[in-house]
């Protein structure tokens, strides 16, 4: 269940993991339909990563109900394109998305880094700035990205763009959020603990 101005960890992923994006085309063309949906349905988006068989978005949502609609309608739009240029019956995506809450604390921006990680965890690089389609070199090397509202504690790693560049870069991932990574909630065990008496309490009203 999303709720209404929270945060969020999203995965969508191919149907039985098949590859969803086969060439540049397939991850720019996905790309520019975040861009038109996000505008109809807007969010924010602090982080993402498009991984050959799945994809990755740190977000805040807006409304609950909006960014639902945005999955769907880019989900459908780029099945639309697959279609069109691979010999494909059925589905593409597998289900509903995922989504796990993320609580606003100093892990978050190690979250966001932890996703924009994966291409260099699954061996498809050794450095993740050689990977141009996640937000990593929006906050490693200042690159301009029109998808991205800036990470909440980004600013603090720094007091120039270089300074906050280079800690960026330097940043380690503690050893919290490699464990949070399989949990329902992402964070410390207070935010995880707040974020679920918050969905609890969502869902008791409803």
């Amino acid at each position: 269940m999303l709720l209404s101005r929270s945060y969020y960890h999203v995965i969508t992923r191919g149907n039985n993991r098949m590859v969803i994006f086969n060439n540049d085309e397939d991850y720019r063309y996905y790309l520019q339909l975040v861009n038109r949906f996000k505008k109809e349905l807007p969010f924010d988006l602090y982080h993402y990563c498009l991984m050959p068989n799945h994809i990755h978005f740190q977000i805040r949502t807006d409304k609950a109900e909006n960014f639902s609609m945005f999955i769907k309608k880019l989900n459908l739009a780029y099945f639309y394109h697959f279609k069109k240029n691979q010999p494909w019956i059925g589905h593409i995506w597998q289900d509903r998305f995922r989504s796990q809450p993320i609580g606003k604390d100093e892990y978050f921006i190690q979250c966001g880094k932890y996703i924009e990680l994966n291409p260099v965890r699954a061996g498809i690089t050794k450095n993740p700035k050689a990977y141009i389609y996640s937000s990593y070199n929006f906050y490693a090397s200042g690159k301009r990205d029109d998808l991205l509202t800036e990470d909440l504690f980004y600013q603090s790693l720094g007091k120039t763009d270089k300074g906050r560049q280079t800690e960026y870069v330097d940043l380690v991932v503690s050893s919290l959020v490699l464990e949070s990574y399989k949990r329902p909630v992402w964070g410390s065990g207070r935010q995880r603990y707040n974020e679920k008496r918050k969905i609890n309490y969502h869902t008791i009203l409803k």
